[in-house]
């Protein structure tokens, strides 16, 4: 899947809402062993919430961007500290179904 259409990522951004950071970056940001950290995180399970630890705005938008172009994925969602990503399983079959 190259793209996701908007009304996918309405969709992907509420079923994100209930679930908590499975990733906590602290001061060092976004390295290989973070991206390789989130990687494996992605492929079990497909959306994942982020947050970042005391991070100015700036600092924020650049770790959404690196984390989504490092981990192809997709950048559901920026608030504050917190980064939401999406992509489907690559080993396996994908447990989230996209609506049309």
């Amino acid at each position: 899947m190259s793209t996701i259409r908007g009304k996918q990522l309405r969709w992907l951004r509420a079923q994100a809402h209930h679930l908590k950071p499975v990733v906590i970056i602290g001061q060092k940001r976004v390295s290989e062993g973070v991206l390789a950290h989130v990687d494996s995180a992605l492929e079990q399970h497909e959306l994942l919430k982020v947050r970042l630890t005391s991070a100015e705005k700036e600092e924020a938008v650049t770790a959404a961007s690196q984390l989504a172009e490092g981990t192809d994925a997709f950048l559901v969602q920026r608030i504050g500290h917190t980064i939401v990503l999406y992509r489907a399983r690559r080993k396996a079959p994908p447990t989230i179904k996209l609506p049309k």
